[in-house]
């Protein structure tokens, strides 16, 4: 991944050119105007001056306005379109595009006259190891995601039984069919070669995105099918589809460029941008494409060098990468909560920002009786989410918990999480059962080096903007000189002590064993934040005895800095210590123990067999388990732009009544101490 920082993005130029439009689309959209800007281009109306372009959408019914203003004016024609990774959902559906082909040439799909796109294929070296090492790890993403130029896939949907023959629907009236001179005769003929070229095997036709939302009719109906012919119009990953395929046959269509990808050799009966190159058989071919490209070399010229990606949550131009990561966030958003959840054992001041999260697609419902929301979900077809310290060991719910990366502030605080998990397995913070982020990280062996490297991104940009589960300010005082042990404190009936602490499980008994192990050493007693706020239990009677620091209200990250060793229960400050390359003794078994990065004096599950990397764990822990919601745009997002918003100061802060709630809850806390003692 290219830079030094989460995701590296690209800026916009400083001076823009203008671009005569005659098409009220180009008025109406603003993402459309913005991804131009920052391209370089200022959608104007009026005559063409010298020096100005004009700008058309590809071949579409309105091109030829701004076709014939280009030659009465000697001006430069511009075609637009969308880039081939587009959004969630199709352009019909309201969803700007996540990037534009701008072409000064021709336009990719129209084989009769060269575009940009065609001159990169042909002319550009394609030879550079970085970029394509960039686009084998793009493909893979892609792949391994189930990216497409819609995302809105779901690759739970069980695929037909392997062994078909795949035949890819358009729209009527689409430009690209247009252009390779395409009607429904075409495709007609195209299922009659699919057919005889593969004897005894049966016919898929997928259709368009499109055509299955009512949006705009195909060129196959139901009267095209029998029994060896049928119509696939769900939301399948065209990935899973490849899997099970034994050919593929298209005139125009995107998906036979992703079936390259996924290793195909499609039959083409058009001229779209990636026939032609050796990597397609092709019924019309484009006689000036001679050239060989392998797979990489395809990918590169059409994905990363062609396209102005954007990036929607810094509203700037970005590589492949940032789009990649933005697409993966909102698809998992819509395949988790596209059917919606009845959510059980949330605490009122949870449910907007639960609803925040998990509702945007189908709002959720809350019940707090077990099984009347059980009830309720099965009879709707909902998910059952229930938050993991609520509910019930072996039960069959998907678990809730905040995320790693959670806010500026604490949760006690009633501030808004960031990040959220959902865990169908189990819970991170219990042990005795296996979890959905173990699993993640015992598959860590088959990490790609893109994966790695954004891992390692990730750590550096963490570990520089001192970021932390909480991120709280307060400085580090002088700390005395020798190995320093920093001992950190928890909430005592917290979950991840009741269930993730076989022997040790208070604060007390935690220093005392740091202190009878290490009697030469510094001791550095950390108090958990909610204890020390007065929102939950946990506070240590004269910690002096055993600490020769108490270091109250300190930034943890900071912390972390100065010193040599960290001993915890099941702290996350132990995995930000990882992070930081310190070395971490685990008395508990929180998530990160047992892979052989710590040193674990509590007993760890004999489960936990791989051996990761730190940047594997951190792919796991912060990049593949937890969702995340940007608190600008309100979208989900990756890992890395909530980084940003934290490092930035942007994250979400409580508002008075959470304020009220929050001190209710201390005081309650409080009296609770008091009965104890």
């Amino acid at each position: 991944m290219p830079g030094d920082g989460p995701l590296q993005d690209a800026g916009g130029p400083s001076t823009l050119r203008r671009l005569c439009v005659y098409n009220g689309g180009f008025l109406t959209q603003p993402r459309l105007r913005r991804i131009l800007a920052l391209a370089g281009y200022r959608v104007s109306l009026g005559l063409p001056r010298s020096g100005d372009l004009v700008g058309v959408w590809g071949q579409s019914p309105t091109a030829h306005r701004g076709e014939t203003m280009a030659r009465r004016h000697g001006a430069t024609l511009v075609r637009i379109e969308d880039g081939f990774l587009r959004s969630l959902l199709p352009g019909r559906d309201g969803e700007p595009p996540l990037g534009l082909m701008v072409d000064h040439a021709g336009v990719h799909f129209d084989g009769r006259s060269p575009s940009v796109l065609e001159q990169l294929l042909a002319t550009h070296p394609l030879d550079d190891s970085a970029l394509l090492d960039r686009a084998r790890g793009a493909m893979a993403w892609m792949a391994e995601a189930h990216l497409s130029k819609y995302a809105a896939v779901d690759p739970a949907l069980e695929p037909p039984d392997p062994g078909y023959v795949l035949v890819i629907d358009q729209t009527r009236g689409d430009a690209s069919v247009t252009a390779s001179r395409a009607d429904r005769a075409r495709f007609l003929e195209m299922l009659v070669f699919a057919q005889e070229e593969h004897p005894g095997c049966r016919v898929v036709i997928k259709t368009h995105p499109e055509t299955a939302r009512g949006h705009r009719a195909g060129h196959f109906t139901a009267a095209d099918c029998n029994e060896r012919i049928s119509l696939l119009d769900t939301p399948h990953s065209p990935w899973a589809l490849f899997e099970g395929a034994v050919g593929v046959y298209t005139v125009s269509s995107q998906m036979g460029f992703e079936a390259i990808l996924a290793g195909h050799r499609p039959r083409v009966f058009g001229q779209p941008f990636y026939a032609g190159w050796g990597l397609t058989t092709d019924e019309d071919p484009v006689p000036r494409r001679e050239r060989r490209l392998t797979r990489a070399q395809l990918f590169a010229a059409a994905m990363i060098l062609y396209p102005k990606w954007h990036d929607p949550y810094r509203d700037r131009l970005c590589e492949i990468e940032t789009v990649l990561a933005t697409l993966e966030a909102r698809a998992r958003a819509w395949r988790e909560d596209r059917r919606g959840w009845v959510a059980c054992g949330m605490r009122m001041w949870k449910r907007k920002p639960l609803q925040d999260f998990f509702g945007a697609h189908r709002r959720m419902v809350f019940d707090n009786d077990r099984s009347r929301a059980a009830r309720r979900a099965e009879d709707s077809g909902r998910g059952l989410m229930v938050w993991a310290g609520k509910a019930d060991p072996g039960e069959a719910v998907t678990r809730v918990e905040d995320g790693f990366l959670r806010s500026r502030g604490l949760g006690a605080a009633l501030i808004p999480p960031l990040s959220l998990v959902c865990d169908d397995l189990g819970i991170y913070y219990d042990p005795a059962r296996a979890s959905r982020l173990e699993s993640l990280i015992n598959a860590t062996d088959s990490l790609r080096p893109d994966q790695i490297l954004r891992a390692g991104a990730l750590i550096r940009y963490l570990t520089r903007s001192g970021l932390t589960k909480y991120n709280l300010s307060g400085a580090v005082p002088s700390l005395p000189s020798g190995h320093r042990i920093l001992v950190t404190g928890q909430v005592e009936d917290d979950a991840s002590i009741l269930r993730g602490c076989a022997d040790i499980r208070s604060n007390r008994a935690l220093l005392e064993r740091a202190r009878a192990d290490n009697p030469d050493a510094v001791i550095l007693w950390k108090p958990h934040p909610d204890v020390e706020a007065g929102l939950r239990t946990g506070a240590v009677d004269r910690p002096q005895r055993w600490a020769d620091a108490v270091l109250g209200g300190v930034d943890m990250a900071a912390l972390l800095s100065c010193v040599d060793e960290v001993w915890t229960l099941t702290s996350l400050a132990g995995f930000e210590a990882l992070l930081r390359g310190r070395e971490v003794v685990t008395l508990g078994v929180p998530f990160y123990a047992g892979w052989g990065l710590t040193r674990d004096l509590g007993p760890v599950p004999a489960r936990r067999a791989a051996r990761p990397t730190i940047e594997a764990l951190v792919h796991a822990s912060l990049i593949a388990y937890p969702r995340y919601r940007d608190p600008v745009t309100g979208l989900p997002c990756p890992v890395e732009v909530v980084a940003q918003r934290l490092a930035d100061g942007q994250g979400p802060r409580p508002g008075p009544f959470n304020r009220s709630l929050s001190k209710l809850q201390g005081l309650f806390a409080s009296q609770a101490n008091l009965w104890r003692s």
